[in-house]
Order: C-alpha cells, then sequence, then structure tokens
C-alpha cells in the first residue's frame, strides 16, 4: 500500500511531539472505507436513536506511544486542523498496552480494527492479540437490544407519518449495517462489506432476502418514498427482533 503524504506527515509530526516514545503508527478501516458508499457531511446519526453509525470519510490512524502527557496532547492539538484540512480524522492516542486491555471493552470497534490495518511505521502493535469471541457476542447483543428498543420507541414518534417514518428508517440504516457487520464477523465472515455481511446473517437465520439486505444497503441514501417505508417497517422490526434472539442464544456453534 502506498502511505499518503498527508500519512507521512503526520508520521513526522507525532515524532516531533512524542519522539523515541512513538512505537507503532497504524492506519486502519480502509476496507470498510472502500466499501462505504459516496455521503454527504460525515455524521454520527442518531435518527431515532439509530445506534452507532459512523460515516466519517477521512483517513482513520492509531498511535501507540509508550506514554503521554497533558503537554502532549496541547501539542498535538495544535496540529489537529491542519491534520483534518490534509483529509486525516483525529488518530487515536493509546500508551502502550492500553489497546490491549481494551479489547474486552470495545470488542466490535476494535476487532474491526484488528481485522482492517496497515502499519505505517513501527512494530506490529497487534501482533497475537484477538477478541474473545465471548467479548463480541455480549457487544453484539446489547447493540442489537439497543437498536431494536430504539427503533421501536422511533415508529412510535413517527405519530403515523409515513414520511417520518422513511427518515426513521434512512437515518437508523448505518446503525444497523455496523449491527449486520459485527454479527456476520461473529459467525466467522470476513470483511466489512455490509451488502456481503446481510447476505450471510441472512443465510445463517434461514431468512429469505428480505429488510435485511435491504435496510443494510440504504446507507448513503438520503430518502425513500413512503410508500417503501410503510413496506418494509414490518419486515425490519421482525429482522432486528430475530438479531436479537440469535445472539442471546450464540454459544460459538
Amino acid at each position: 500500500m502506498v502511505i499518503s503524504d498527508a500519512v507521512q506527515t503526520l508520521e513526522r509530526e507525532l515524532r516531533v511531539v512524542f519522539g523515541s516514545r512513538l512505537q507503532s503508527l497504524v492506519i486502519y478501516g480502509q476496507h470498510a472505507h472502500a466499501n462505504r458508499p459516496a455521503q454527504g457531511d460525515p455524521q454520527r446519526g442518531h435518527g431515532a436513536h439509530a445506534a452507532h453509525g459512523h460515516n466519517d470519510p477521512a483517513t482513520r490512524t492509531l498511535a501507540v506511544v509508550d506514554s503521554m502527557t497533558p503537554d502532549d496532547l496541547r501539542a498535538c492539538a495544535g496540529r489537529v486542523a491542519a491534520w483534518h484540512d490534509a483529509g486525516l480524522a483525529t488518530p487515536l492516542l493509546f500508551a502502550a498496552r492500553e489497546f490491549e486491555r481494551s479489547l474486552d471493552a470495545f470488542p466490535l470497534e476494535f476487532g474491526a480494527i484488528l481485522a482492517d490495518h496497515t502499519i505505517v511505521a513501527g512494530a506490529n502493535p497487534f501482533a497475537s492479540l484477538a477478541v474473545d469471541p465471548a467479548d463480541v457476542r455480549r457487544a453484539c447483543e446489547v447493540q442489537a437490544r439497543s437498536h431494536l428498543l430504539h427503533l421501536r420507541e422511533g415508529v412510535l414518534e413517527t405519530r403515523g407519518r409515513a414520511d417520518a417514518l422513511s427518515v426513521l428508517i434512512v437515518q437508523s440504516a448505518a446503525a444497523f449495517a455496523a449491527l449486520i457487520t459485527a454479527i456476520a464477523r461473529l459467525e466467522g465472515h470476513a470483511g466489512d462489506d455490509a451488502g456481503s455481511a446481510a447476505r450471510h446473517v441472512e443465510r445463517i437465520l434461514h431468512m429469505p432476502a428480505s429488510a435485511v439486505s435491504e435496510v443494510a444497503t440504504l446507507v448513503g441514501v438520503h430518502d425513500i418514498s413512503s410508500e417503501h417505508a410503510e413496506r418494509i417497517i414490518g419486515p425490519y422490526l421482525d429482522a432486528v427482533d430475530r438479531l436479537v434472539q440469535h445472539v442471546d442464544g450464540w454459544s460459538g456453534r
């Protein structure tokens, strides 16, 4: 992989701040970015509390350092605007072994990083690391139950208006796609393509091509018709309910 000038500049500037304390610099989320449809402004949507979709198109990086101080953070803060202008997201900063010790707390997010990263500089900070499937299952259940509860709440808050239902479904699509991708990964499916993950989950749950694929592929879509929304909301609710039951009873089979 060719490392962009922006990332190389980031590495140099992190070395100015941290010196020899900079252990590693990693780019992550490249495959997910390549499969993400074109979108408008980056946003973290809740639309009807849509959960945890993240649509930031910027290049995401992670740095591991021996230690960091408030002065280090202030020095980095002064460079963030330039990093953003160069197309970089604000880098994640970890002290040594902090990522490893956080795997059980963020199994979905950090598992995705383990599955999709490129080392830019230094040692591989993820050597021999793996997420415990039990932690992934638990996180999937929390995410699935949250999505179901917020989706039901969102339906009530539409007050029966089909146009509001359209907004609800579109704004919840990114979070639903993330949930589907996480459950597919739990079942051994590699990659972060939401469409492929949706088809994999449909096969596992013996579901016909349905709202799983239909909603998961709405990421980046700005609106759907009221008729479309009315048609898929029932299957969508049923699909999320079945996902909750699936991860609740999952035992690594």
